[in-house]
């Protein structure tokens, strides 16, 4: 199961984590596959997922799973055409973290919500999806992730666990 794989990654980093240029290629090829299908349709694969294996998330989100989809297909296409580039989105992170944590999200919260992610990017991508797509996926979520709590928290998840 990716749950195993994605702990070790986010609660085992004692250093700083970066992505290669290969895996930073390998995630934006990835993502124009899943940006063609229906953001409504990945967005609730995503947050039904979610919901599913952390329900104390749901309560979190006052708008419909739909309007929520919008905002995250956005804001990951924003980042991902950002990837090579991320210290100019620094302070999209920033408040974008801070946002997180207004809302309730905790740093514990990123680790299912990367399992989600995951799950959802492995159903989009089908017969695209391999070992090494996966491992680009988990560094580039750990660099973000990391990143926000961070910003939010002033410590990166694999200091919290």
């Amino acid at each position: 199961m990716h749950v195993s794989f994605l702990t070790y990654h986010l609660f085992n980093q004692k250093s700083i984590i970066t992505m290669t240029p290969r895996q930073i290629q390998l995630v934006k090829n990835s993502w124009a596959i899943v940006s063609t299908l229906d953001i409504i349709t990945v967005g609730s694969l995503f947050y039904n997922r979610l919901f599913e294996i952390d329900p104390e998330t749901k309560p979190m989100f006052s708008v419909t799973v739909e309007e929520q989809a919008r905002k995250a297909m956005s804001m990951l296409n924003y980042i991902i055409q950002k990837l090579d580039k991320l210290d100019d989105i620094v302070d999209e992170v920033t408040k974008l973290a801070q946002a997180h944590a207004k809302y309730g999200v905790g740093p514990e919260h990123y680790l299912t919500g990367g399992v989600a992610l995951l799950w959802t990017l492995e159903k989009g991508l089908g017969k695209h999806w391999n070992e090494e797509v996966r491992e680009a996926w988990v560094s580039c979520y750990t660099v973000l992730s990391n990143a926000m709590i961070e910003s939010a928290y002033g410590t990166p998840l694999a200091e919290v666990a």
